[in-house]
């Protein structure tokens, strides 16, 4: 039978251990787990889980979850799901480097100032907060304007909340948000006011397909091939002359009254 996570004094804290982690992984050595899949098993401790030092991809989602200190410890973590927990503070992941994409949907985070402590980690690029479709979600989610306050917070992100805020791809969210607002301020059908004219939503020749830039090192080798292409040509010509002179020779000497018997 697969071991289970221990179980507190209680008998309702599910604490993680050692021999967990490796029924559930097949490694013998916790340093090289790599990914790790814990979701929905009650755990409510992290117990030895920052000796994971190599772990890249974490998902403790549907779990009863409130102080991440172990995790401070994982350097090499990448990828962290911590969705539908009872998280109240972020603070340890600010020590967690290599962090690109976070999902903390489900928890209990109040306020912005609570993610203050994701303001050092340069490769985040993603961060959710809310799930619609899974219905999750934080207190702080209910401030309207949260998710620009949110991005001017961590200008790093790229996606919040799985819509794209920056690079391309963000122009349609952004459209989605300017429709949604205006449909909003419009009010009741009666209230709507005749369309003015359209105007286009993204740069002009944004569309279009760029020529590809040719670096100067690739003009160098453009030249340089051209070059002993054209060194390959004359030496065939010359080739060809030596061969017709050759023939010729041979052609003569064949003539019978040449020999002498």
């Amino acid at each position: 039978m697969e071991p289970r996570a221990e179980k507190g004094d209680e008998g309702e804290n599910v604490r993680i251990t050692a021999q967990l982690l490796k029924a559930k992984t097949g490694e013998f050595a916790l340093e090289s787990i790599l990914l790790l899949k814990l979701q929905g098993l009650g755990i409510s401790e992290l117990g030895c889980l920052g000796e994971c030092a190599s772990l890249e991809w974490l998902d403790l989602s549907g779990n009863a979850i409130s102080h991440l200190g172990p995790l401070a410890a994982l350097k090499s973590l990448a990828v962290l799901n911590l969705s539908a927990n009872r998280v109240g503070s972020l603070e340890p992941l600010g020590a967690c480097e290599s962090l690109q994409s976070l999902n903390v949907a489900g928890n209990l985070l109040g306020s912005l100032q609570q993610l203050q402590c994701l303001g050092g980690l340069r490769r985040l690029e993603s961060l959710r907060l809310h799930d619609a479709r899974a219905r999750l979600s934080n207190p702080v989610c209910a401030t309207r304007a949260y998710r620009s306050a949110l991005g001017d917070l961590l200008p790093g992100l790229k996606a919040i909340d799985g819509e794209r805020v920056s690079g391309r791809g963000s122009e349609l969210y952004q459209l989605c948000r300017d429709l949604d607002s205006s449909l909003e301020r419009g009010g009741g059908a009666g209230s709507l006011e005749p369309p003015g004219a359209a105007l286009p939503w993204v740069e002009e020749g944004y569309w279009e397909r760029r020529p590809a830039r040719r670096s100067s090192i690739m003009e160098e080798a453009y030249k340089q091939f051209n070059d002993v292409l054209r060194e390959c040509r004359e030496l065939s010509e010359r080739a060809d002359g030596t061969i017709s002179q050759a023939e010729r020779a041979l052609s003569v000497r064949s003539d019978p009254g040449s020999y002498v018997f």
